[in-house]
């Protein structure tokens, strides 16, 4: 009775730990690739083979059914595809400025302003969605901006314009993350990466089209693994929240943190810095906390919504 969680909650972790790894995989290969081809180039790459290593695991269960193309259709239609356009367009505006960060900022560096994310998405909850925060929410939020502050230290000569970016980025995955929350209420979660890929592959085509140089050589291998790590870096993060819990699961993913820390180091001669360690801890802990807050709401949610409705917590 006590090992069927106790193996549950084990399996969450080592999937948690995968994804941790295999995105943190993905940003190595990201910088790799970037040191001879364009970054618009690169995201075009990273969702046209994330997306052939996607389309089995969607097309395989259709296959069982008497009528395959039926039932492939059936799990992937929508009738949000405008909504799509708007969230897969702001997506690869993340996208692009994120892997721009990876290829010119400090792996570390980029990678830890890329945890802010929940942050911002507290703030467009607020905005967009009506829900309400309470002291203790937005005093993590607060400290999550100080973190970032400490980062960037727009106050001294270590301040660049490209630090910008990677908060950018943050920022426009918050809105995304808005967009799949309302998304997820009518569609499917396979429908939803379904249609993201489909778009996202001509999105980032067109603008490569201006830039574009053939990779060359190993290139070749760093593209593929780049979009098979980002793909299996999601699947593997969406069965571990299937199995166990956000807020536990949450300190796992920090992971991909020293994995680039690392890799920073002995490929490319990075040095971890005071400020940029001190702001990731003040990040890290923040966005712990407000996912920490956002799993036990959800709980309450489900326990409450058969007898009575339930008022956003803090």
């Amino acid at each position: 009775m006590v090992s069927a969680p106790r193996n549950r909650h084990a399996r969450a972790a080592l999937l948690m730990l995968g994804s941790a790894v295999s995105f943190g995989l993905m940003a190595i290969f990201i910088r790799l690739a970037s040191q001879s081809i364009p970054t618009w180039e690169v995201a075009f790459f990273r969702n046209t083979f994330g997306f052939l290593t996607l389309l089995p695991m969607l097309v395989l269960p259709a296959l069982r059914e008497p009528r395959p193309v039926a039932a492939f259709v059936a799990g992937v239609r929508t009738d949000q595809l405008p909504r799509y356009v708007i969230r897969t367009a702001i997506g690869i505006a993340s996208m692009i400025c994120g892997f721009w960060a990876i290829a010119h900022l400090p792996l570390a560096q980029a990678i830890s302003l890329a945890y802010s994310s929940p942050i911002f998405v507290t703030i467009a909850a607020i905005l967009m969605l009506g829900e309400r925060v309470r002291a203790r929410r937005w005093t993590a939020v607060v400290l999550g901006f100080i973190g970032v502050l400490v980062i960037v230290r727009p106050w001294s000569h270590a301040f660049s314009l490209g630090s910008l970016v990677a908060v950018a980025a943050a920022m426009l995955s918050a809105l995304v993350a808005i967009q799949i929350k309302e998304l997820s209420r009518v569609d499917r979660a396979d429908t939803i990466v379904f249609w993201t890929y489909a778009f996202w592959v001509p999105m980032s085509l067109l603008p490569s089209l201006f830039v574009w140089r053939w990779p060359e050589g190993i290139a070749w291998l760093w593209l593929v693994v780049m979009g098979l790590m980002g793909t299996v870096g999601q699947v593997l993060w969406t069965r571990a929240l299937k199995l166990g819990d956000l807020s536990a699961l949450t300190p796992i993913s920090f992971m991909q943190l020293p994995v680039v820390t690392v890799a920073g180091w002995l490929l490319f001669g990075e040095i971890l810095d005071a400020p940029t360690l001190l702001g990731a801890g003040i990040i890290l802990g923040s966005t712990f906390y407000i996912s920490h807050r956002e799993a036990r709401l959800a709980r309450e949610q489900r326990s409450k919504a058969p007898c009575e409705a339930v008022e956003p917590g803090n």
